[in-house]
């Protein structure tokens, strides 16, 4: 499926989840925090900005947010949050859509650089990233650890997540590097919903070197957005890259 076909009204719709999930304030504070800090003042371009998630709550804490988004209903209901006056919005693709002005920090959270499903649309958007950023800025990236090791021999899906009326399962591609999530929802009765997630999953050392190919260094990486230690067993990373200064 396009993502412009998964991004759709009714996603959009049923996207935020106030107070749980990715909206707990335990899971979004910390993120605004580490992020306000690391725009030093300056301005911030949120790449896949989605419904305003962080930029909403980022704005409120005075940084000036703009965001690139691919999914029209997306920005429509980010409007129901903020105008476009408080958080301009360019309608594209992050790999390839041009925000005006220069950015301190351009910032893709949640695993959404998966989004794009070859490595030279990857490639493309941190050299997307480099095009807004002045002198010295950064580039921030929170994703996944590919769990392949969790994977026997020969085996294609896992289930990564299970609890009363709902399971996740991937399904893995290990050729192309591709995954897709399988979400089911479901109640008491016999019927089920079902929504699928593709991505193209990313070693840590494989983002390092699309950051090098766009004049990027890594700055840190972190397993967490409070800064916890980046170890074999951490299931995801806040990685920053930085352009050198003028």
């Amino acid at each position: 499926m396009r993502q412009e076909e998964i991004w759709d009204a009714e996603t959009a719709r049923r996207y935020d989840t106030p107070g749980t999930g990715m909206f707990a304030p335990e899971v979004l504070k910390p993120a605004v925090d580490r992020l306000a800090a690391l725009a030093g003042g300056g301005r911030a371009l949120e790449f896949a900005i989605g419904t305003g998630r962080v930029a909403v709550p980022l704005a409120e804490r005075g940084v000036p947010v703009t965001g690139i988004e691919l999914s029209r209903p997306m920005i429509d209901q980010l409007r129901t949050k903020a105008g476009e006056a408080a958080i301009p919005v360019v309608a594209g693709d992050m790999a390839s859509a041009v925000a005006p002005g220069a950015y301190s920090l351009v910032y893709l959270v949640y695993n959404t650089i998966g989004n794009l499903l070859t490595q030279a649309e990857q490639v493309a958007c941190f050299r997307n990233a480099a095009r807004h950023l002045s002198p010295g800025g950064r580039f921030v990236i929170e994703l996944w650890v590919p769990e392949l090791r969790k994977l026997p021999p020969g085996q294609q899906a896992m289930v990564y997540h299970s609890e009363p009326g709902y399971i996740g399962l991937d399904t893995y591609d290990v050729v192309r590097q591709l995954v897709v999530s399988h979400h089911f929802t479901f109640g008491d009765g016999r019927q089920a919903e079902l929504f699928r997630t593709p991505q193209r999953y990313v070693w840590p050392a494989e983002l390092d070197l699309m950051a090098q190919l766009a004049g990027f260094e890594l700055e840190s990486r972190h397993a967490d957005w409070s800064g916890a230690e980046f170890t074999a067993d951490s299931r995801s990373h806040v990685s920053v890259y930085r352009l050198p200064p003028a």
